[in-house]
């Protein structure tokens, strides 16, 4: 009798509680973008830090110029108003700013043709921020946005996390380099490839090393050599029970990596372990392309993830209305290519693209991934599905 299969959501808790975030480093501001806060950010004083005209014009005090209108405008010396600049200091009895074009554009006296209200054009000290106000949490990517106004609030420097190092390893004795179509025999290289560009756009520093044969002692050369200059390890290829599966003979056999059969489709059986005095983790996707994509999806993006402090550590998902009747394998969660929409009023509607043995052209397409629990064996169409979403924005 088969051993029963794991469930993919104890298999992600178990692996995920073995990883911890890098540790930290204190960077100047502007070259933090892209990595993680790994400590909240606190405003260290008021944005703004002072009161200041928000728009070019004339600060003046309201009750001096009520009643301002075009036909009967009010007269105003210099000494009952100040012409400023955005970004000037407010004079301290002023309220407002009146705009330029509402006035005659005086020097000596300025004749004013409209009634600013109480604090028109001007922003007070700590309006957007008071000191000591959180501006940024522990485990939010750092962006352009926040960068302004960390840099707005004084902060000049940060806490981040690094971006983790990923390297991404292909084997097998059939695999030729892209560039060529294959002959009998021969399989193209598509994994390092685009492991390696998943790795990015999750967030790491990503390495192809490229094709390892299978080679017990050329294996274990590229495990110890790349150990010390990465933190994770992406292995592709050789994960089955075939006698030429060397990766799951080799890393299997001494413990190094655990190979767990999962009640997921595609991509049922993933490896994980780590390596070396680092303990750098290690994980083994299966070699067919469209499959070791959503293992990326399911395992490897998470624990990116994870060693950057990111969190939450899973892709944001919705609740969708099906376009069209799917069935599913019994007793497996699918991961399945999907188009997702926004509805008009609210909502969204999900169509699915080509799965199993297609799912490489499903892919490229999708912006979703349709999930089917394992006691889903036909989802009907209108009924709701849960899809994750995918950021490709990166």
């Amino acid at each position: 009798m088969n051993a029963p299969l794991t469930p993919l959501a104890d298999f992600l808790q178990e692996a995920l509680a073995k990883i911890r975030p890098l540790p930290p480093l204190d960077l100047e501001l502007t070259q933090a973008y892209g990595n993680v806060f790994a400590e909240d950010v606190v405003a260290p004083g008021p944005l703004p830090a002072f009161d200041h005209a928000a728009i070019d014009g004339y600060a003046v005090r309201g009750d001096d110029v009520l009643g301002a209108r075009e036909d009967r405008p009010v007269r105003v010396s210099a000494g009952s108003c100040l012409s400023v600049a955005a970004g000037a200091p407010m004079p301290a009895a002023a309220d407002a700013v009146v705009p330029t074009h509402w006035t005659d554009e005086g020097m000596a006296a300025v004749e004013i043709y409209a009634t600013p209200k109480r604090g028109h054009g001007v922003r007070r000290s700590g309006d957007e921020l008071a000191a000591g106000t959180v501006v940024a949490r522990a485990g939010q990517l750092v962006t352009p946005p926040v960068v302004a106004l960390l840099a707005a609030a004084g902060v000049g420097h940060v806490v981040v996390r690094p971006s983790p190092r990923v390297v991404i390893v292909a084997t097998g004795d059939e695999l030729v380099e892209a560039g060529r179509q294959s002959a009998p025999g021969q399989v193209v290289d598509v994994n390092s490839h685009a492991l390696t560009a998943a790795a990015v756009e999750a967030g790491g520093l990503a390495y192809r090393i490229g094709i390892c044969d299978d080679d017990p002692e050329g294996l274990r050369a590229v495990l110890e050599d790349q150990q010390l200059r990465s933190d994770l390890i992406v292995m592709t290829g050789g994960t089955g029970y075939g006698p030429g599966d060397m990766v799951r003979r080799i890393l299997g056999r001494d413990g190094t990596v655990v190979f767990t059969d999962l009640s997921v489709y595609p991509c049922s059986s993933l490896g994980f372990g780590t390596s070396g005095v680092e303990e750098v983790p290690i994980v083994c996707l299966p070699g067919d392309p469209g499959t070791a994509l959503i293992g990326f999806e399911v395992l490897v993006r998470p624990v990116i993830q994870r060693l950057s402090g990111a969190d939450p550590v899973f892709r944001p998902s919705v609740k969708a209305h099906l376009l069209e009747t799917l069935s599913s394998p019994a007793g497996l969660r699918e991961f399945r290519p999907a188009c997702v929409s926004e509805r008009r009023g609210g909502g969204y509607t999900v169509q699915p693209l080509a799965g199993g043995p297609y799912t490489l052209s499903g892919l490229a397409e999708a912006n979703g991934l349709l999930v089917l629990g394992e006691r889903v064996s036909t989802a009907a169409a209108g009924s709701t599905v849960d899809v994750l979403l995918l950021d490709r924005r990166r």
